[in-house]
């Protein structure tokens, strides 16, 4: 079975929103767009590369997949960070998309958790998550998610979009926690799950 890993970056008080641009996500009259720049190292771009090796498909809601569509569809082949985002299949949650905007996309319009299974069971690498907010509370809510691979910012940005949903009770193990030199911080949790007796 291929694990689905959600991967974020997060502010102390768990806030997900708009970490990578002024007007990535304002809703809610969120100002605070962009807020992981200044934090940026070489080694947090070092590790994604690594991890990216062994992931072959995005799952995304809309907001996301667009925001990502946008940015790596118009790379031309050959550039290194173009080249590794648009090379896994894309899978986007949406009912209002009408047609991909990404190479190797399929939209998933219902039966969600149905088809995010479907998708775990079929054959291949890792399956990585990120943004995604309403859809990340899906999956955690119907148990989907295998890892949590967060880089924690050292800033409490004070409201926003927060990555855990409220009612659900789960629990997660350390596998690994990494410091970088620009004072984030990478946190790799894995699902505990009970062995069956």
């Amino acid at each position: 079975m291929r694990k689905l890993i959600v991967s974020e970056f997060l502010s102390l008080d768990g806030v997900m929103q708009a970490p990578g641009g002024a007007d990535e996500d304002t809703e809610g009259g969120f100002k605070h767009g962009g807020w992981t720049l200044p934090y940026w190292h070489d080694d947090i771009g070092n590790a994604f590369g690594a991890f990216m090796r062994e992931t072959d498909a995005f799952l995304l809601g809309r907001k996301t997949y667009e925001i990502h569509a946008n940015a790596f569809e118009p790379m031309k082949p050959g550039d290194p960070f173009g080249d590794m985002m648009n090379a896994p299949a894309k899978y986007v949650v949406s009912k209002s998309l009408d047609k991909p905007i990404w190479r190797n996309t399929t939209i998933i319009r219902d039966n969600v958790v149905e088809a995010v299974r479907k998708l775990k069971a079929a054959p291949g690498k890792n399956i990585l998550t990120d943004g995604s907010h309403e859809l990340v509370h899906t999956l955690l809510e119907h148990d989907l998610v295998d890892e949590l691979h967060l880089l924690l910012y050292p800033l409490i940005l004070g409201g926003g979009k927060r990555l855990l949903p409220e009612g659900v009770h789960t629990t997660f193990k350390l596998k690994a926690a990494t410091p970088y030199p620009s004072g984030v911080v990478g946190l790799h949790y894995e699902r505990e799950r009970k062995s069956a007796l």
